[in-house]
């Protein structure tokens, strides 16, 4: 049986949750998903400069696990940008920060 995955921590909830190409109806538009995880690295790495090291530390998960969010979440990306598709962004296995910090015991 596998092991449930570990929930990766983000700061807040986007504020927006969809992307579209201009000019393209929706009713006409395919999308790719991107996870709110997968946000949150593409962040963390590309607006925020962060390594993969400091990167995965804030997101409370493996450098190796960070590594595979951000190559999954640059390829939706790159996808919707290259084939005209809409991102929306929603679901993953994610905690928010706060909420982290509150489960943590003993603080």
């Amino acid at each position: 049986m596998p092991r449930p995955p570990k929930c990766r921590i983000v700061d807040q909830e986007p504020s927006v949750t969809y992307f579209k190409p201009r000019g393209i109806p929706l009713r006409n538009l395919d999308e790719v998903t991107l996870t709110v995880e997968g946000l949150e690295a593409l962040r963390l790495s590309d607006v925020e400069g962060l390594d993969q090291d400091s990167a995965a530390l804030r997101m409370g998960v493996s450098r190796q696990t960070f590594g595979r969010v951000l190559a999954s979440a640059r390829k939706a990306v790159a996808e919707a940008i290259v084939f005209g598709k809409g991102i929306r962004i929603e679901g993953g296995n994610y905690l928010l920060a706060q909420q982290a910090k509150e489960d943590l015991p003993g603080d």
